[in-house]
């Protein structure tokens, strides 16, 4: 094969994972790097305003992925991913939550993931974070990654808040702190009144240096492998494919849709489902496309008597604020507040995350054209696990993306209970006093058979995919514990789809983690 132009690392995706290598490993004037991404630059207006990115959604900024029809539920479910320079870091809420001890813990000691420890992780999350309020020995203050706190707050988000406390949770204004439980408000990846990406945070300080080549438009079709090892990749360049060549390595970092796809168009997966598409097998990994997970949601959404955010942020007043100030409603995230909690006693690790904000949010639900507010209830550590498979060898083609949502009948089961104990948060004071109806069919009778159907009905996912490309040692495992593909020389996987289990949380800050750490695996 012909190689244009011959780099030491290629990066494939320049979303949270691939802008901090791109940032890390460039440090080195000594090594070459090109970070080749499909969608294109992080333009648009939307991206920059905190409160905006739900327009984001479903147009070219959006690869669009959605599942095939769910078993347990008789629906599709949306997956927004990042489509453009920061991934999904200039596509989501921006809440800052790094995950449970328990998590990382659980990566080491169940899935043999050595050095991947809690303890061991902790300095990476410190290196990346640049806290505003916060500090050592569990923040960093230094960091590139901006983490604020909130410059509005919606009074209904406030009385939430206030009733989430009545209820029985302590109030808190550190998620990532000694303790994760309780109820307050979001920290966010912003930085005085807009959104802070992984591309602002490490890709943007970097462009300058002569040693880092970035393309945009450039989706790349496969990895190229010679003798056992990867030695490059072919991208897209408008009509015609180019081939680069990677002389240390190749660093896959598309997310836990696109590398595991990429994988096994390259001929990196399960072998008789290579086969079915004709593609020649590299390397019988099983484990491709498998534990494919995210966090069961199903929202909660009442129409309340003052004007919601949305309201708000389209007034001219509220524009011209942020416009002039980077202030008001426009300059904080639909997802205000939080809560973390458990349905079965423990007083450490929380099964249930509620996202609390002043807007409607479903997944294809219409306007309403009435002022909203939305409890939105996460399950946070799903037994049931799905696939992710080819439906052709088209690179540029979708796959097929099955949750396997409530496979395991105690997801639901769990879920009921968080919808339980949050509709009664709502039903305390002060929020009651705000809410006038619901405007989805909550059941009056709140038993389990009855919120087990609304709960299907509704059921959608934080847009938290992980797994795919599960790190460990068993005999799924994709990765090894420094995130090197078994079976192929000069090829790791960085980014969400390593996470052999979804951290109790919001997955951003893991994944910007994965990366601080994994800059260091490479460079040693």
């Amino acid at each position: 094969m012909s190689y244009m132009d011959v780099f030491d690392y290629v990066i494939v995706g320049a979303g949270s994972a691939g802008c901090v290598l791109a940032g890390r490993l460039s440090q080195d004037p000594g090594r070459r790097v090109l970070l080749l991404e499909a969608g294109g630059e992080d333009t648009a207006p939307a991206v920059r305003i905190p409160a905006a990115f739900p327009t984001l959604l479903g147009t070219e900024c959006d690869w669009g992925y959605s599942t095939v029809r769910q078993t347990h539920t008789g629906t599709s479910v949306q997956m927004p991913r990042g489509r453009m320079l920061g991934g999904s870091s200039s596509l989501n809420a921006m809440a800052y939550i790094r995950g449970n001890r328990a998590d990382y813990d659980g990566w080491r000691d169940h899935h043999g993931a050595a050095g991947w420890g809690f303890d061991d992780v902790l300095p990476y999350f410190v290196r990346a974070e640049g806290n505003n309020r916060l500090a050592g020995p569990l923040h960093g203050t230094d960091g590139p990654l901006r983490v604020e706190d909130k410059v509005f707050d919606h009074e209904v988000c406030l009385a939430w808040v206030e009733s989430a406390a009545e209820w029985g949770l302590r109030r808190t204004d550190d998620f990532n702190g000694d303790s994760q439980m309780g109820t307050g408000p979001f920290q966010l990846t912003c930085h005085d009144g807009q959104r802070w990406s992984a591309a602002d945070a490490y890709l943007r300080p970097a462009l300058g240096r002569p040693n880092l080549e970035v393309r945009t438009g450039a989706q790349v079709t496969r990895v190229v492998a010679e003798n056992g090892r990867a030695v490059g990749v072919v991208h897209r360049d408008g009509d015609r494919e180019v081939a680069v060549r990677a002389e240390a390595e190749v660093l896959l970092c598309g997310g836990s849709i696109n590398s595991p796809q990429l994988l096994l168009l390259s001929g990196i997966g399960p072998a008789d489902h290579l086969r079915e598409f004709g593609i020649d097998v590299v390397v019988d990994l099983p484990g491709v496309g498998s534990n494919l997970h995210d966090h069961p949601t199903v929202p909660v959404i009442q129409v309340i008597t003052g004007p919601d955010l949305t309201d708000l942020a389209a007034t001219p007043e509220a524009q011209t604020l942020w416009a002039q100030r980077r202030r008001g409603p426009l300059a904080t995230s639909p997802s205000e507040m939080c809560a973390f909690f458990s349905t079965r006693g423990s007083l450490t690790v929380p099964d249930m995350q509620v996202h609390a904000g002043a807007m409607p949010f479903a997944d294809t639900l219409a306007p309403p054209g009435r002022p909203c507010f939305t409890t939105a209830v996460s399950l946070l550590a799903p037994r049931s696990r799905g696939t992710l498979k080819l439906r052709s060898a088209d690179p540029l083609g979708h796959p097929e993306i099955d949750l396997a949502l409530y496979d395991d009948q105690r997801d639901l089961d769990d879920l009921v209970h968080g919808l339980q104990n949050t509709i009664a948060m709502t039903e305390t004071d002060p929020v009651a006093q705000y809410l006038v109806e619901p405007l989805l069919p909550i059941p009056t009778d709140l038993d389990g058979g009855a919120m087990a159907a609304y709960a299907r009905r509704w059921t959608q996912t934080m847009y938290h995919p992980v797994g795919t490309c599960a790190m460990g040692t068993g005999d799924d495992a994709v990765v090894d514990p420094h995130l090197r593909v078994r079976g192929v020389g000069g090829l790791r996987v960085v980014d969400a789809s390593v996470m052999p289990q979804i951290v109790r949380g919001n997955t951003n800050a893991g994944t910007i983690m994965i990366a601080e750490k994994a800059a260091d695996l490479i460079r040693r």
